[in-house]
């Protein structure tokens, strides 16, 4: 009888964490770019960004009122005289000496001699003369110089992802172009003779192809650029080909679809193989997911996920997901797991780490309720689209009842 490959031959699971790990392995930062501000929106620092400027840069009144000296305000019904106004952008050029007063506006700059504003509802006006309604108090309504931040100020660091208010604060600062890290280029290629494109009419034996519509998509949400490499044929040479654009297309990171198993027809870890890829791994202990890959292909980082659509999205949720935001330089890369209780029985687990996806719930005290999807097929795409996160279950996990504490994985909402 013949023998497999030696390339082939059975190898243990490795645990979850281990490929993780490598999938992670020396994924460094990718180099820096300077881009326009208007352009950084979700994109990574690659360096500190520091304010170029004090904010505000004088004292500047908070209300629209009158600046004053409180110790000529501190009475009721005492009288001042108006002797000029402030505007936004408009400062006074006097000082306001004793019994003096001058109209300012909200984000106008609080003139020499003035240390509070009383607002102009607690004044009479009378021409050029107010009367005091309300004392005033040393300070009221006046923003110092420097409250929002001062020049040399770190106040976005390395690795953050730019929020819509990391951009207003950026601006505030002065930046009008920030450093980050380049986009990760993710190539996706499908394989499988069986797989057609949505809006045709499947033959006999063929399915429409779903698993890269969710994986471009996934990929995106994190910031990296997608490149999609069609759907190649189960023939070593449409495999390869497809393998070849990825390199040529400058890929940082191809995604395999499909062909990770070892029958006759999954050809893509031969392909790889061939190609030079150093492999690091070709199967795990979890489920759904078993037949995954990893390997290097010399700057191109490969992830080989399976063919079932929930299979291929929940790897490429727990390994892709991770390594783009560790070489788009972000801080954290990990998913966050959270505690929640069962919402209903489960049985005991086998040797390898179960994603079961689940809806959440949420009772009155707050408690996060974790209820499995009724079947856990990974082939059910419905199931998928419904659940709001993975139930992460260890391996030999004992039964357990509804109630119990476990551990949860939110998808992308």
């Amino acid at each position: 009888m013949a023998l497999p490959k030696p390339e082939l031959l059975p190898v243990a699971l490795m645990p979850v964490s281990d490929a993780l790990a490598a999938v992670l392995a020396d994924a460094e930062p990718l180099a820096e770019e300077t881009i326009a501000l208007d352009q950084a929106f979700h994109r990574v620092l690659a360096r500190d960004v520091a304010a170029r400027r004090t904010q505000p840069p004088q004292a500047m009144s908070a209300m629209d009122g009158y600046a004053v000296r409180a110790v000529d305000a501190a009475k009721l019904d005492a009288q001042l005289t108006v002797i000029g106004e402030v505007a936004a952008g408009r400062p006074f050029a006097g000082t306001v000496g004793a019994g003096e007063a001058v109209r300012i506006f909200t984000g106008g700059v609080v003139p020499d001699g003035a240390d509070a504003v009383v607002i102009q509802e607690d004044t009479l006006a009378d021409g050029a003369r107010i009367t005091i309604k309300e004392a005033a108090i040393t300070g009221r309504h006046i923003r110092p110089a420097g409250i929002d931040f001062r020049e040399g100020d770190v106040l976005l660091r390395k690795g953050a992802r730019l929020t819509e208010r990391d951009l207003a604060l950026a601006a505030g600062m002065n930046h009008p172009q920030l450093a980050v890290h380049r986009r990760p280029k993710v190539a996706i290629l499908a394989t499988g003779d069986e797989l057609v494109r949505p809006g045709t009419s499947p033959g006999p034996g063929q399915i429409v192809y779903s698993n890269g519509y969710a994986l471009h998509a996934l990929a995106r949400s994190e910031g990296a650029d997608t490149i999609d490499l069609g759907i190649a044929a189960d023939t070593l040479a449409a495999t390869t080909a497809g393998i070849h654009r990825a390199r040529e297309s400058g890929a940082d990171i191809l995604v395999t679809t499909g062909g990770a198993s070892v029958g006759d027809h999954d050809l893509v870890q031969r392909a790889l193989r061939d190609e030079g890829t150093a492999m690091a791994f070709w199967k795990i202990a979890m489920r759904p997911g078993k037949p995954m890959m990893n390997g290097q292909l010399g700057a191109m980082r490969v992830i080989g996920l399976p063919g079932n659509p929930v299979s291929s999205y929940v790897c490429g949720f727990l390994f892709m997901v991770p390594l783009i935001r560790a070489l788009a330089g972000r801080r954290a890369i990990h998913h966050r797991r959270e505690r929640a209780v069962l919402g209903c029985d489960i049985g005991t687990n086998d040797q390898r780490e179960d994603y079961l996806r689940a809806r959440l719930d949420v009772r009155d005290d707050g408690t996060l309720v974790a209820i499995p999807v009724n079947h856990q097929d990974s082939s059910l795409l419905a199931n998928l689209a419904a659940a709001q996160a993975l139930l992460v279950r260890p391996p030999f996990a004992p039964k357990a009842e509804a109630g119990a504490p476990c551990e949860v994985l939110r998808l992308p909402a």
